[in-house]
């Protein structure tokens, strides 16, 4: 990240989230940490992990303050690819406020059901 974004990443600790803000970063990360299977599922699910993160903050809330730290605290898990892709939203966010993101939901798609389940035991 360059410019603002760096600076600010410079002076954000994580002691500096609050109890909930850190509940909410955790929960996030959390269900981000799974094998996506494909690249596709990757972008999908880091793109509504983001989107639940965003959902979660309140009205009042300073986004990019909250952007740093939520980004500060997923940083040791990009080994995930989903949690990859939530950060790069959380830079691209910040480093260009103005412009809009591309976020969509997944497409809706069969993933087999009990049948698939028997079958993987």
């Amino acid at each position: 990240m360059t410019g603002k974004a760096d600076k600010t990443f410079c002076f954000v600790h994580m002691s500096a989230l609050s109890a909930e803000g850190a509940m909410r970063v955790e929960k996030t990360i959390t269900q981000l940490e799974v094998d996506p299977g494909s690249p596709e599922r990757a972008v999908e699910l880091g793109q509504l992990g983001y989107m639940q993160w965003l959902g979660s903050l309140p009205g009042s809330a300073d986004y990019e303050a909250e952007a740093v730290r939520a980004y500060l605290a997923a940083q040791p898990f990009q080994d995930s690819a989903p949690v990859r892709v939530f950060c790069e939203l959380l830079a691209q966010s910040i480093n260009d406020p103005l412009a809009p993101l591309d976020l969509a939901l997944p497409v809706p798609q069969r993933r087999g059901g009990a049948r698939h389940r028997r079958q993987t035991f």
